[in-house]
């Protein structure tokens, strides 16, 4: 997989907000205590289940942030697949500063590892078809760009990263309009000749309607399979068509089998389940 990473610039000051958050006024009390100041530890992260890895750069900062000591030696680099029981990593150095950023550390790594394996689970089930698995803007708050970067870990593509690089016009911005014909005009006298106009519709009348003023994209907002079916037959490559609206994975193939281009999907960023994955200590 060809899977650039994100630039430090980016990452360090999400880790750096989360470390500050976790030590709080006064540090690591607990392993402040117990870890002697001058003890080194050897650890290892380690996947307590299958799935594929995302968040390593994320990782590495939150245990650097702490102390610039601590190294990690990398076995399974972000998309890999990892079975359970496999190491991703190993991690050594200061023994304070592996346990205090232990947590921060794994919590990026854990929740961006689950959002790859949800992606590629659906980019797996729909193998055999044209559909591009891609997200939504339905991201947690400041985390949209490394959510988005763990869906890219798992085979996915990502949608706009947000309301400035793309028009998408909704059903709210349909119904102020005063129609689908109205705002895709306005849209198009606003857009400049980079920008692509999306619209979504719910019905083969709204796509219609929509196809006389040749938008970009269609999103086919909770269409039963029969009604994609029959709008990509009347959209008929004229514009990129994308199936939205409550995919679960037990459907995503019968989707992908109407011949979209993109199924689209909110829960792979706000609700999927993390990757566990554990940090164990092997030794001084």
């Amino acid at each position: 997989m060809n899977l650039s990473p994100l630039p430090a610039i980016m990452l360090e000051p999400l880790v750096r907000a989360a470390l500050l958050e976790d030590l709080g006024r006064a540090g690591d009390l607990t392993t402040d205590a117990i870890v002697p100041k001058n003890h080194h530890a050897t650890t290892v992260l380690s996947a307590r289940q299958k799935g594929i890895v995302a968040g390593l750069d994320l990782g590495m900062l939150a245990f650097r942030l702490i102390d610039q000591n601590v190294d990690m030696t990398v076995e399974r680099q972000d998309g890999s697949e990892v079975a359970q029981g496999e190491i991703i990593a190993t991690v050594s150095g200061p023994a304070r500063a592996i346990l205090t950023a232990e947590r921060t550390a794994l919590n990026f790594l854990s929740h961006l590892s689950g959002i790859a394996t949800a992606t590629a689970s659906i980019v797996n089930a729909i193998r055999e078809y044209k559909a591009k698995v891609v997200c939504t803007r339905k991201t947690t708050p400041g985390l949209r760009a490394v959510e988005k970067y763990a869906v890219r870990a798992g085979g996915g593509s990502n949608h706009r990263f947000g309301l400035d690089d793309a028009i998408l016009i909704k059903d709210n911005h349909i119904a102020i309009a005063g129609g689908i014909r109205p705002a895709i005009k306005r849209a198009r006298a606003s857009a400049g000749h980079l920008v692509k106009i999306e619209v979504e519709v719910d019905t083969l009348t709204q796509l219609e309607e929509a196809l006389t003023l040749a938008p970009d994209a269609i999103l086919l907002d909770n269409m039963s399979v029969d009604e994609l079916r029959h709008a990509v037959a009347m959209v008929a490559g004229r514009a990129i068509t994308e199936a939205s609206g409550r995919i679960t994975l037990d459907m995503a193939a019968q989707i992908a089998a109407t011949r979209v281009d993109l199924i689209s999907i909110g829960w792979l960023t706000h609700s999927a389940p993390i990757l566990d994955i554990g940090l164990d200590y092997r030794g001084s």
